[in-house]
């Protein structure tokens, strides 16, 4: 059984805001992950098919690695229309803010969605959401934000309005923001979840591969040079680091996505149970982290890189050059050593 975990009276007034309107807006993330086009599609998919406007609204393109995803480009992106996207939010009677928890996540979109008078639905699984939402469905233990749109879904009676492209939807979001069921699912309830889901008879198998084992071929070269050239292993602490500057990237023609799940890979080392990937950017550092078992990578990319996420899932934004990133990383393990000394004695 899946228990509604979602406040009776937060689903009593986000009945009464979406009955009450016909033009919805649904918002994500910059650099949309598979949860976040995931969880934003299906929604849209199940508010059309209950005779809603909805538009999906998204910072920028999705990777091409999604482009699978059903609905995919039907999206409004703002760095590729931003008159549309202006014109569709202010249009909007109620926007739904999906994958993530502060506007800072949005980038510029922030810039059109603060001023509305309209009201923000919040429905997200990272920790301490900014205080700027109207309805807030926020449970940081949950596996995804698809699982939360089922759940909302279920709880408000509409799943007889999940048809297979929703459900695909969902699907994507479930199987990507888990590694492919490997973390952040132990919950017995998730694999209820999956399984209705994969009740509506979508191409299971399609997808799972178009989202786990397809890779362009400037992709997989990649991410074997990062692996044979750039991994670098630390035994005494159970670490992995990868690291990929600009020129790296460059070389191999990188597109978003193409680095997805690079850190992973470290992880099939057996004496390896955390993983570090810093990927250059034109204006940041990105972090990923990974980890098995209770070591808890969030704590690590809230403390030292201004991010947060999962116990065994989680990254950050780092704003100084990669050297300092790196220099950090070193710092955290300086910090482990005399931490486990401290134990010990």
């Amino acid at each position: 059984m899946i228990s509604p975990i979602i406040d009776e009276n937060t689903i009593e007034r986000l009945r009464a805001l979406v009955n009450g309107v016909s033009r919805i807006v649904i918002t994500c993330h910059k650099s949309p992950d598979g949860d976040a086009l995931g969880s934003s599609l299906a929604l849209c998919h199940v508010l059309r098919r209950l005779g809603k406007s909805a538009v999906v609204v998204t910072p920028d393109m999705a990777p091409k690695s999604l482009e699978f995803v059903p609905g995919v480009r039907e999206l409004v992106v703002y760095t590729k229309n931003e008159l549309r996207a202006r014109n569709v939010l202010n249009d909007a009677q109620l926007i739904f803010c999906l994958d993530y928890n502060s506007f800072k996540r949005i980038d510029r979109l922030a810039e059109l969605i603060e001023p509305l008078k309209v009201k923000r639905v919040l429905i997200d699984h990272h920790l301490d959401p900014d205080d700027v939402f109207d309805v807030k469905i926020s449970f940081p233990e949950a596996s995804s934000t698809c699982e939360l749109v089922f759940r909302v879904l279920m709880q408000m009676g509409l799943l007889r309005f999940m048809d297979r492209h929703a459900a695909s939807c969902l699907y994507v979001g479930l199987l990507t923001d888990t590694g492919g069921f490997a973390y952040s699912c132990d919950n017995p309830e998730f694999y209820e979840i999956l399984a209705s889901v994969m009740r509506r008879r979508f191409d299971r198998i399609g997808l799972y591969n178009k989202a786990m084992n397809t890779f362009s071929a400037d992709s997989l070269r990649l991410q074997g040079y990062a692996i044979n050239e750039k991994m670098q292993l630390f035994p005494e602490y159970g670490a992995a680091l990868i690291v990929l500057d600009k020129e790296e990237l460059e070389r191999y023609h990188y597109n978003r996505g193409d680095t997805e799940t690079l850190v992973n890979k470290p992880l099939a080392i057996p004496e390896v149970y955390w993983s570090v990937f810093m990927r250059e950017d034109a204006d940041r550092i990105k972090i990923s982290c990974r980890s098995q078992g209770d070591f808890s990578v969030s704590d690590i990319c809230a403390r030292y890189f201004g991010g947060g996420g999962h116990l065994n899932a989680a990254g950050g934004d780092f704003t100084g050059t990669l050297e300092e990133a790196i220099a950090v990383f070193h710092q955290v393990l300086a910090d482990l050593k005399a931490a486990n000394t401290a134990e010990e004695s």
